[in-house]
């Protein structure tokens, strides 16, 4: 600093002091404090007492508290911000001290202001205050009226009939797609008719097929496509089950032979030709089962978009309503599984008995192994002489398969109707899947619209409470003393020890630096020093002409002479 001074600047001379003892020395001369005295500064990070005696600064006796302006700013900000959280982008530091030095004060007393506004009513009314933030109400939604209710119905109407239409084209289009392909697969088991067997493989191999029978196979599959896109019913098997009989009398000729007829080699070849073919039947039918569940899919699907088509509206309305039911039907299966049954509506686990722990099948089957323990022994055993007493076995068996096979069943219509509900639904979402953390609840939590009220800050026991750590430094973690006890510790390090010269400087305690202009402060730092000064003690505290100028004032007088 002093080289930048003499070196940039060229100043004859440079006078380095502190700033409180400028602004003491200011006010002094305007007969504001007296020779003897103490100087208090709350700055910026610190604050300082220096004891004056004689119009010198004693600095033997100097004190200081690492708390200032920066720290209440800092805690009124966090106080806002954790009361406030959605509105913590608006609480810059600049807003903060402005809310600082506005509105807040020193409570005289701390403990029955916040007692207080703990209680509330009309004075701790008076002392809140409230930062509007800015707020645009949202628009009010009239009701439609019946021109509006007919327009939206005309459109949707228009939008149905446009959907309807392009999937009339859709189906016009796979129909003609499908047709052409059967054209050409004919055409092409008509030219492998007229060709030679040695020339087959070379044909076949510029077409894409590797034998015969996968273009019949790819034929049969595209003549129930084209049949089931015109809605032509299901047609009869007997010709292709005709194909495949001969066919398979073609390939495996020794299965229809007796056995007395066959040499012994044949006879291996025989029964290797019934497994052959048994084998490539079971796998004909499973993929004849796979493809026939596949057609029936497809049938539903169909089905489903064509009621969507027909009224868009009702069609929602109904899958949201198949969701909710298969999601309560599931979740009541899974609480009962996970709660053992319980009936009085409580899903905390905490019993300590077995009994506890089994849900209502378990201890149903309980109770029907106990009967019939018991029972046993008593008399003539005629059970199983009744059809009912055979059903026992199913109840006392370990799992119902049945009630397994249910939840299943529900579970993979859940996920359907979710899936189905996210392509056509842009504004669904699924709900999340229950855990012993976070179970299920019966309703969703309600969305409340924000208001005026939602967009405003109030200022209660925060206007007091975060200067209050200038007299109690704790209530942010500094185990410092406060003001009051600093002017204590003050006048204890002085070498002197006169009673006199202490009543003196109690007698004139000088408060400068910006912390001083809060509003109060004055009075409570005198109630604090007469609290630890003896009884009868002289006390005043006086605030500096410009507590926040001064210092710069008295540094120019010292440095005029």
């Amino acid at each position: 600093m002093a080289e930048l001074l003499f070196e940039t600047y060229g100043v004859p001379s440079v006078a380095f002091g502190v700033d409180a003892v400028f602004s003491y020395k200011y006010n002094q001369l305007h007969g504001l404090c007296e020779k003897d005295g103490l100087a208090i500064c709350p700055g910026f990070t610190t604050t300082h007492v220096i004891p004056f005696v004689n119009g010198e600064p004693v600095y033997k006796g100097c004190c200081q508290t690492n708390i200032g302006g920066f720290y209440v700013t800092d805690y009124l900000k966090q106080l806002l911000s954790l009361k406030y959280p959605h509105h913590m982008a608006r609480f810059t530091w600049e807003k903060v001290e402005d809310l600082k030095m506005e509105h807040c004060y020193i409570a005289p007393n701390y403990a029955l202001e916040a007692r207080l506004f703990q209680k509330g009513g009309k004075e701790a009314e008076d002392k809140t205050r409230c930062w509007q933030l800015p707020w645009v109400p949202p628009p009010i939604e009239e009701p439609p009226s019946e021109e509006e209710i007919a327009r939206k119905a005309a459109i949707r109407e228009r939008q149905g009939q446009r959907l309807r239409e392009m999937a009339e084209a859709k189906r016009s289009s796979r129909i003609n797609e499908l047709e052409n392909q059967l054209h050409g697969l004919e055409f092409l088991l008509q030219q492998l008719g007229q060709i030679q067997e040695e020339e087959i493989p070379f044909f076949l191999s510029e077409t894409g097929y590797t034998s015969k029978q996968e273009i019949e196979s790819t034929l049969t599959k595209v003549i129930q496509s084209l049949r089931k896109a015109k809605g032509e019913p299901k047609p009869e098997q007997a010709e292709n089950e005709e194909k495949t009989e001969s066919s398979m009398s073609e390939k495996y000729p020794l299965v229809n032979v007796p056995d007395n007829m066959l040499t012994p080699e044949q006879l291996k070849e025989n029964k290797r030709q019934i497994f052959l073919k048994t084998t490539t039947e079971g796998r004909q039918l499973a993929k004849q089962k796979r493809f026939e569940e596949e057609l029936e899919r497809e049938r539903k699907t169909q089905l489903d978009e064509e009621r969507r088509l027909e009224n868009p509206q009702l069609y929602l309305e109904e899958m949201h309503s198949k969701y909710k039911e298969l999601r309560e039907k599931v979740e009541q299966r899974k609480k009962l599984e996970t709660n053992g049954g319980d009936t009085n509506g409580s899903s905390v686990s905490g019993g300590v008995g077995r009994g506890e722990r089994l849900n209502a099948a378990q201890r149903e089957r309980m109770r029907l192994l106990t009967t019939a323990a018991f029972d046993r022994g008593h008399g003539e055993d005629t059970f199983g002489a009744r059809d009912e007493d055979w059903q026992l076995y199913k109840l006392m068996g370990k799992d119902n398969v049945d009630d397994e096979n249910g939840a299943d069943e529900d579970e993979a219509e859940l996920a359907c109707a979710c899936s189905r509900l996210q392509e056509i639904d842009p504004t669904f979402v699924p709900k999340p899947e229950p855990t012993p953390s976070q179970p299920a609840t019966a309703e969703a939590p309600v969305v409340r619209a924000l208001t005026k009220e939602d967009f405003q800050i109030v200022l209660g026991i925060e206007r007091f409470l975060c200067r209050e750590i200038l007299f109690h430094p704790n209530l942010v973690g500094i185990d410092q003393a406060g003001l009051d006890e600093m002017t204590r510790v003050s006048i204890r390090r002085l070498p002197s020890k006169a009673e006199a010269l202490e009543n003196r400087l109690t007698s004139s305690i000088f408060m400068t630096g910006g912390c001083s202009l809060f509003p109060g402060i004055n009075e409570l730092l005198e109630a604090g020093v007469r609290m630890l000064q003896p009884c009868g003690s002289p006390i005043k505290v006086v605030r500096a002409l410009d507590p926040v100028l001064d210092a710069w004032r008295g540094a120019s007088i010292y440095a005029a002479n």
